[in-house]
């Protein structure tokens, strides 16, 4: 098979040149960044593009910033030299600056503690967000295009609201910021997964099957038929030990509930199509990265049980029902994900900041940046800077923090909220005690990657008959048309010839001697860092060009952006049934890392073991509600 020409996949268009410079002069900066800590440059700048300035208004406003974002160049490295290297940092500059609050990190859970403290301690609290990142929201990013003319949104990370889970405090969160999630489920069009509107199709790559074939319709979780089957494009024998396996009668039906469960929840469900279905590996293959996206994870890392209990196939060979039919997930959503919810949040925080914002608006409101750390306001949220250290004293906490000047400061509060990601947590509060670093680091978060190539239009998927496709053989195991959103004010023509965002979603492949579930996480996050934008758009632009170019589709043409949302940190670990034990109640690790360290307390979805946005508002109360009074 002879791989297209960069230059036939486009890839030295004014786009690639655009976005890499971009990349290369945020990487620059975050070598200089590091220099001026007396650290060695952890980040370097590509030696193919020269560092040009970044345009004004796009360092002004991020969510328009295209290229590597997520966790982007200039966010991690300095978290990367304390945790991994052991750096030391040179003496902080002590400032005068005081608070009641500082609160490490502001994503959602960040945010809501700023809410809920204000709640408590009273509305004129004087709180400090510090962000490592260049935009707020955490895992909650907006990605903002205006390549066509008008503005296209889509998603950079977290975007469901699964309102059926809300705790009584979070349902009062919500009705607090305006959310009414009924009305919005009502405003929406989009379905993805096995609920879009024309159904799931796989795409079968030349690269890893041989040949370039779309399979419309089709579904593995769906009862495949041989007609269905003789479409894959794997061995006679693969395709064989599929019609076996779908058509197969209950076989295991004599065992008892008991068996079956203990069987179930004690083997990986890769190796259940193994025994138990009778699949070849390259029949087991096509289910390797079905769970990329939801899970985060690689098939072999859940158990048969939860694999079946997600829908997919082996329930029939004990005598049960196929329940793929019954699939129902009935989220609200926004056209920028959950970043709207943050925006909300910052609106009520800050309103100098985003005045005359309401939740029927917040997906078209413009954000003064310039504002949000505003001298003299009772909240300040200041970007780009990362905290390496925090210690109570006697008056309450002390935090020390990289400045997005290159310099290392002191602030002090009387409380602090750790809302940042557990593992990093050991590293600025070295004090505390051994058992509760080794919880902490125990929840090793699942790498995660939500890749938004715009498009010129729609027309050639539609041609397709298609608005989601799973991808076996590539590095994103799933794309879908993100399209038919019209909450928070947002409103696009439903037309095929209208700009679109297509959703590359999925996770990294661990190595393949990764055997424990940690190990798998670690591996595939260290092969997600070690890949450039470069790497995503090549590889972008070489599905669409075998999917999507019988059907007219120009990859050199029709692609007008790109953003990569790379979060080697992503969803919360949740304990599975092949690697965690049952643990008693207030024995768990996620319970044990939680608890307060003098006048700090830790609030994130990491703190519930459960990656919804939900837990992270739950976990931000608790925190919260933790803090005791300090004189």
């Amino acid at each position: 098979m002879k791989k297209p020409s960069d230059k036939k996949l486009g890839m030295r268009r004014d786009i690639t040149r655009r976005d890499f410079v971009q990349g290369a002069a945020v990487t620059v900066g975050a070598a200089l960044h590091t220099s001026a800590l007396g650290l060695p440059n952890v980040a370097t700048a590509s030696a193919s593009v020269g560092a040009g300035a970044q345009d004004t208004k796009t360092a002004d406003y991020p969510p328009i910033k295209t290229g590597m974002r997520g966790s982007h160049p200039g966010a991690y490295e300095i978290a990367h030299a304390l945790a991994r290297d052991g750096a030391k940092f040179p003496k902080p500059t002590a400032t005068d600056e005081h608070y009641d609050l500082i609160v490490v990190g502001a994503g959602i859970s960040g945010l809501a503690a700023a809410h809920y403290y204000q709640k408590r301690f009273g509305p004129d609290s004087k709180i400090l967000l510090l962000e490592n990142h260049d935009d707020f929201g955490g895992h909650a990013k907006r990605n903002e295009f205006h390549q066509s003319g008008d503005m296209v949104l889509s998603l950079g990370g977290t975007h469901n609201l699964e309102w059926w889970k809300f705790s009584e405090t979070v349902n009062a969160f919500m009705a607090e910021h305006g959310v009414d999630y009924q009305a919005m489920r009502e405003q929406m069009d989009f379905a993805y997964g096995r609920d879009a509107t024309n159904g799931q199709a796989m795409w079968f790559d030349e690269a890893t099957y041989g040949v370039n074939r779309l399979v419309t319709n089709f579904n593995l979780s769906a009862k495949l038929t041989p007609r269905d089957i003789d479409k894959i494009p794997i061995s006679n024998a693969g395709r064989e030990s599929l019609k076996r396996f779908y058509g197969s009668a209950p076989r295991l039906n004599e065992w008892t509930k008991a068996e079956a469960d203990d069987l179930l929840s004690s083997i990986s469900y890769p190796d259940f199509l193994r025994k138990y279905g009778g699949l070849t590996e390259d029949a087991v293959q096509l289910f390797d990265k079905e769970e990329h996206g939801s899970w985060g994870v690689e098939m072999r890392a859940l158990s048969a049980a939860e694999a079946i209990w997600e829908g997919y196939p082996g329930a029939h060979l004990f005598g049960e029902e196929w329940g793929e039919d019954s699939f129902e997930y009935p989220v609200a959503m926004w056209p920028d994900g959950n970043a709207s919810l943050v925006r909300l949040m910052v609106a009520k925080l800050m309103p100098h900041s985003a005045p005359d914002v309401t939740a029927d608006n917040v997906a078209i409101a413009r954000f003064d940046y310039s504002a949000l750390d505003q001298v003299g306001a009772n909240t300040r949220l200041r970007l780009s800077s990362t905290v390496i250290g925090v210690e109570n004293t006697d008056q309450g906490v002390s935090v020390t923090y990289a400045s997005s000047e290159g310099e290392l400061k002191q602030v002090s509060a009387r409380h602090s909220v750790l809302a940042c990601y557990h593992s990093i947590i050991p590293h600025l509060c070295p004090a505390m005690p051994d058992t509760q670093k080794a919880a902490l680091k125990y929840q090793v978060k699942f790498p995660l990657i939500l890749t938004n190539v715009l498009l010129r239009n729609s027309e050639a998927l539609d041609k397709l008959g298609v608005d989601g496709v799973a991808c076996p053989g590539r590095l994103h195991a799933r794309l879908f048309l993100f399209k038919g959103l019209h909450t928070g004010g947002y409103h696009r023509p439903d037309t095929a010839d209208e700009a679109v965002s297509l959703v590359f979603w999925g996770s990294i492949s661990p190595p393949a001697d990764a055997i424990d579930l940690r190990s798998q996480l670690r591996g595939s996050r260290q092969k997600l860092l070690e890949l450039s934008f470069e790497d995503f758009e090549r590889e972008v632009r070489t599905v669409l060009d075998g999917l999507l170019g019988p059907a007219g589709f120009d990859v050199s043409e029709d692609i007008l952006a790109i953003t990569v949302n790379r979060w080697p940190h992503g969803y919360s670990y949740e304990y599975m049934q092949l690697w965690d034990p049952e643990w008693r109640p207030g024995e768990a690790p996620h319970e044990i890392a939680r608890k307060p360290i003098g006048s700090v307390t830790i609030a994130n979805s990491d703190a519930g073991a459960s990656a919804y946005t939900h837990v992270a508002i739950d976990q931000a109360y608790r925190a919260v509600n933790e803090l005791e009074e300090v004189t």
